[in-house]
């Protein structure tokens, strides 16, 4: 079959990315074929199209999606054609209206969960997870610190965190996106454009500092993150959208407090499909029981994608964003 899909020649701005009619193909063995109706956009697209992780092209764009399974190859188990299912991961090409996935990516959705839903929480929501109970836990009532806390990723992390009563300090930009993260569960939210962001968390920590830094934004945060550590803290920096952060020398970190740098990414915590399984279920059950809910704040039609990327770059969005094919 026919279907529209974003793909780039070479990597580079927004501009690149193309809307064209492709062959989806058949399924092979062990894959399904999914009509897809959401497609989630992360800071993993953008960092892929813009070349900030060597890609090879020709290539497609996304990595996330829900709809429903259309058609099946040979030795699939555990679906059939008419679930709706939602997947994250794999070779970059989600942004599309139909698709062929390798099935074991395939997760099934909850009645309750929608796909537009499921498609704005996957990958955000498996980030999540293994940031917070696997990466770097943080026990219940201890002090753990998020930056972009109204972002996709930091909306959840809200909730997740205040269902598992960590005290989760989140920093946002602006009494608006300050609101998000309070309504999302944070114990406190600091505004790091009126606020010392160094000088509250001692403030709210009783000059102790937060066991956990989790930090996606990078180069313009670093030094800060760094300082609001408790000794033997644990920084974890997880994305880069203000540039990459610094080499981390050992003497730096000695220094601080015997600290730790860690530079996770979901694509190693959830390498092995029991893994993929355990995290993308611990999500879905949690938007089941609505513990989580997926917070869409933006729309593009499919054909929009580079605006829908500009946005992101420029901080212009709020939640998670989807296009729809």
């Amino acid at each position: 079959m026919k279907t529209d899909a974003i793909r780039i020649e070479r990597q580079g701005p927004p501009e690149e990315m193309r809307l064209l009619e492709v062959e989806t193909g058949e399924p092979g063995p062990g894959e399904a074929l999914v009509r897809q109706s959401a497609c989630g956009v992360n800071f993993l697209d953008v960092y892929q199209r813009g070349g900030a992780y060597a890609m090879p092209v020709p290539m497609g764009v996304g990595n996330e999606a829900a709809g429903i399974v259309a058609a099946l190859g040979p030795d699939v188990s555990g679906l059939a054609v008419g679930d709706r299912v939602v997947y994250q991961g794999g070779s970059p090409g989600a942004y599309a209206g139909a698709r062929i996935v390798p099935a074991w990516r395939l997760l099934r959705l909850p009645e309750s969960v929608a796909e537009d839903d499921a498609a704005a929480l996957l990958l955000k929501g498996m980030t999540v997870e293994y940031l917070l109970e696997r990466c770097a836990p943080v026990e219940p009532g201890g002090f753990a610190l998020m930056w972009a806390a109204a972002g996709g990723v930091g909306l959840l992390a809200g909730q997740w965190a205040a269902a598992r009563g960590i005290a989760l300090i989140g920093i946002a930009a602006g009494e608006d996106k300050c609101a998000r993260a309070r309504e999302a569960g944070y114990h406190t939210v600091i505004d790091r454009t009126r606020e010392d962001v160094l000088a509250r968390v001692k403030e709210i920590t009783g000059g102790a500092g937060v066991r956990v830094a989790y930090d996606s934004i990078g180069a313009a945060t670093f030094e800060t993150t760094i300082e609001t550590l408790a000794p033997r803290g644990v920084f974890v920096s997880f994305g880069a959208t203000s540039g990459p952060p610094p080499a981390v020398e050992a003497s730096l970190l000695q220094k601080k407090g015997s600290l730790y740098f860690t530079r996770p990414t979901l694509a190693t915590y959830c390498a092995a499909p029991e893994d993929y399984r355990a995290s993308g279920e611990a999500v879905l059950s949690r938007a089941a029981s609505g513990a989580i809910r997926a917070a869409i704040g933006q729309r593009y039609p499919l054909a929009e994608a580079a605006a829908a990327h500009r946005d992101l770059e420029a901080g212009r969005t709020t939640g998670a964003t989807i296009l729809v094919p």
